[in-house]
């Protein structure tokens, strides 16, 4: 089982539109799919149609050690795509967790349980994707994602300010490891909102994959229309628009991901895994950054137009 956050300090990258589509594509190719949603904004859980009312089970209960991980699962509409999700709640718990002992590692310990737990009645492994969409800070939140995933995932808006976001993610990741992870990797550089037809566009993806080399995915998600307007239908891309250029990007993304599973861990062909349980509903050298081996990067694709 793969634990991947998707982090990035800055808001508005497309680190949620990312974690839905991309969970949703893995999905489609027959893998188990969870998707967990850390950001007290709830933008992921919105954006898959989930709502949680009061007292029901939610990441934020999870958290806090009210319910266990397995009860905080909710099925989706997509085939093999679960997710747990959040509200509002979750925003107070940084304050509600910050005299608690081991805060730091509150997930890990929750994902641990679970899947012993599930090995135990099963002797298997509950998902193949676990993936984690992290909010758009470096509080608690995001370092309990760092704590608990085996990998992360950076979400890149190919824009000026970009760069200078990386170098403070590498910060807090070599932190992380330092300190709470040794073993936590950054697994890919995902361009998203990516527009082939700008200078500045091209150039700063250039000094990206420069100081990331090997880890750029080359398939950038392009800027398209029908992935802004999905997550207001509480939709995937793969429902709403299946043959937009928005879900073609993701699926094309997805096979990458899947092209860095070891072969043993793929499952037989036609075979489709059982589904998730679910409930109804200056910068450092990235010579010093822990990287998953991975074939040179090559140019990104060009990516399609937005549509109208």
């Amino acid at each position: 089982m793969r634990v991947i956050a998707f982090l990035n300090q800055k808001g508005g990258v497309g680190k949620t539109t990312t974690v839905v589509n991309l969970g949703a594509a893995l999905a489609e190719k027959g893998r188990r799919v969870i998707v967990v949603d850390l950001d007290p904004q709830a933008n992921l859980s919105v954006h898959l149609g989930l709502e949680v009312e009061d007292g029901a089970p939610s990441t934020y209960r999870m958290l806090l050690g009210e319910i266990p991980f397995a009860e905080a699962v909710r099925g989706t509409s997509t085939p093999g795509l679960a997710a747990v999700a959040t509200d509002l709640d979750l925003s107070g718990a940084e304050l509600e967790l910050a005299n608690q002992f081991g805060r730091e590692t509150l997930l890990r310990e929750a994902l641990t349980q679970w899947r012993e737990e599930h090995r135990g009645q099963r002797g298997a492994e509950p998902a193949d994707y676990v993936l984690l969409d992290c909010p758009p800070s470096l509080g608690l939140l995001s370092i309990n994602a760092l704590a608990a995933a085996d990998e992360i995932f950076i979400c890149v808006q190919t824009e000026f300010f970009a760069m200078r976001g990386l170098s403070k993610l590498v910060e807090i990741v070599e932190l992380v490891q330092k300190r709470l992870h040794p073993e936590l990797k950054i697994g890919g550089i995902v361009p998203c909102l990516y527009d082939n037809r700008l200078k500045l566009a091209r150039e700063v993806l250039g000094e990206v994959k420069g100081y990331f080399p090997g880890l750029v995915f080359p398939r950038g998600i392009g800027i398209n229309v029908k992935l802004a307007e999905a997550p207001s239908h509480g939709a995937t891309i793969l429902e709403y628009a299946p043959e937009s250029a928005g879900a073609r990007d993701y699926r094309l993304l997805a096979d990458e991901v899947l092209a860095q599973e070891p072969a043993a861990s793929a499952p037989a062909d036609g075979a489709r895994p059982e589904a998730p349980d679910a409930r109804s509903e200056e910068a450092p050298a990235v010579a010093d950054v822990v990287l998953v081996p991975k074939e040179p990067a090559r140019d990104v694709e060009p990516a399609a137009e937005a549509e109208s």
